[in-house]
């Protein structure tokens, strides 16, 4: 048995820095025929007599639970660690409902406990996913789940969450030497609050490797992976950026007498805030197992870590944080624009015309204060939009993350977007803001929250100390918007 690096993630988890993924047997399925459970079993038994004892699969990744589940019941040694992932199509999300969710994992894999339990949010304009999450943490604490972890979240909102009391562990994002945004101000939150990063798409869909070195730009790709990580490398600055990168890659291969694979993967698990790499699984195929055990057998020097950094300034910052290719333009996804999916999402507030004014319409919360005091959450005239004065409330009345309050303003303004979209507007028509703190120490985490969103849109914007503010809410913002004339 090849003996395979661990990390302790806390002291209830312990993970192969190697981790095989599982999605390829949804692409394996796609006829309809499933894979007999057993026979996946026998594949899945070969991984952990070769070391590699951690899987990675989710709700949607065809039978891949099932297969998994078979392989618990032989009760193989060293016992198994499963990662698996829970999507829900958006809405409200009680305790009913999340645990009817980990309930199915735990019946698909025959087991009492998920060892690690992935939560995936499409759109953070609906704010149930931090309801999910405090559900999960629920079932956590009754043993249901080992540990909690998320699967494309960016920096401010798995901030937001842990600032709002749930104890993630890991964050699965990409991250390879053309998708190098990890890098940045995720690992920084890492490094903070202690969570650490499983990386996918190492490989990017197959295209860091030696089958296309020197290789010219394909005219047309047919594989949903390799489309998806085609558009990664366009914008990362096109196919003569990424050869540079490539051969960077191969020259240091030379050098170790290792795979290009094996240093783009290597690259990513030097990184400090990445616990573990995911690499593809082809069932019944080959295996590559000796191949990716070569990955721990060899150290990046710093003469290699220089060779690969002259090479990056040949490209460009992948634009935004990880998970917005999935949430907002230019949508670095295998299908490409996503906007009609997000179209799609149920909306965060109710709708319904003024009846005191033809043509004018309003956004309603639901929040008990709106009938109340006699307000909406934001009102649309004409072409101009007014978002009441918006603070960070979960549900009925709970205050999110009580103590931070540029986690409060990213959840503002969440709420702020949400109200916007369901006016047939968006944040990108804000033309101002106005920004009430309890606590001046505070202007920076929330300029920062604030910029994150409005760095290139700039609506003109005032931010004033007050005494207080009703509660324990540190934060509290409106914004104005007109909508541009092609909506």
């Amino acid at each position: 048995m090849t003996s395979i690096p661990q990390i302790a993630l806390t002291d209830r988890l312990t993970i192969n820095r190697v981790l095989v993924g599982l999605w390829q047997v949804a692409d394996i399925e796609k006829d309809g025929k499933s894979i007999d459970p057993q026979t996946g079993a026998d594949y899945l038994a070969a991984y952990v007599s070769e070391g590699f004892c951690t899987f990675d699969m989710a709700d949607h990744y065809g039978s891949a639970e099932l297969l998994a589940g078979a392989l618990l019941q032989r009760a193989p040694r060293p016992k198994p660690v499963i990662c698996t992932k829970w999507c829900p199509d958006p809405g409200p999300m009680s305790a009913d409902i999340v645990g009817a969710g980990v309930q199915e994992r735990l019946d698909r894999l025959g087991a009492d406990q998920v060892d690690l339990l992935q939560f995936h949010w499409w759109s953070f304009e609906h704010p149930a996913w931090l309801d999910a999450l405090h559900e999960l943490k629920d079932l956590r604490d009754k043993g249901l789940i080992g540990e909690i972890g998320v699967t494309n979240f960016d920096a401010a909102h798995l901030h937001l969450a842990i600032a709002d009391g749930i104890p993630l562990v890991s964050n699965q994002v990409p991250f390879s030497l053309i998708d190098r945004r990890a890098v940045g101000p995720l690992s920084a939150v890492c490094a903070q609050h202690d969570v650490r990063l499983l990386a996918y798409g190492t490989l990017a869909g197959g295209f860091l490797s030696e089958r296309w070195l020197g290789q010219p730009e394909p005219d047309e790709i047919n594989d949903w992976s390799k489309m998806k990580y085609k558009r990664f490398i366009d914008a990362a600055g096109g196919w003569q950026a990424y050869q540079q990168v490539l051969q960077a890659a191969a020259d240091i291969a030379n050098k170790h007498s290792v795979s290009i694979a094996n240093v783009a993967t290597r690259w990513v698990l030097h990184q400090a805030a990445v616990a573990g790499v995911i690499i593809g699984a082809r069932l019944g195929e080959a295996q590559h197992s000796s191949d990716n055990a070569k990955l721990l057998d060899f150290a990046l020097d710093d003469q290699d870590n220089a060779r690969l950094d002259a090479a990056f300034q040949a490209t460009k910052p992948l634009p935004g944080d990880c998970g917005d290719e999935y949430r907002k333009p230019p949508f670095l996804t295998a299908s490409g624009d996503l906007s009609h999916h997000l179209d799609e999402m149920p909306l965060a507030v109710d709708v319904e015309p003024v009846p005191q004014r033809a043509g004018a319409w309003r956004a309603l919360s639901g929040s008990e204060w709106e009938d109340i005091a006699g307000y909406c959450r934001a009102q649309k005239v004409g072409d101009r939009i007014l978002v009441s004065g918006t603070t960070a409330t979960a549900g009925a009345n709970r205050v999110v993350a009580p103590s931070d309050a540029g986690a409060q303003t990213t959840f503002i303004l969440d709420k702020i977007s949400a109200a916007l979209s369901a006016l047939g507007s968006s944040i990108e028509d804000v033309v101002r803001t106005r920004i009430y703190l309890s606590d001046a120490r505070d202007v920076m985490a929330v300029s920062r929250a604030h910029g994150r969103i409005f760095a290139d849109i700039k609506p003109a914007n005032t931010l004033v100390e007050v005494a207080s503010l009703i509660g324990n809410y540190k934060v509290e913002i409106e914004a104005e918007a007109v909508m541009r004339e092609e909506k």
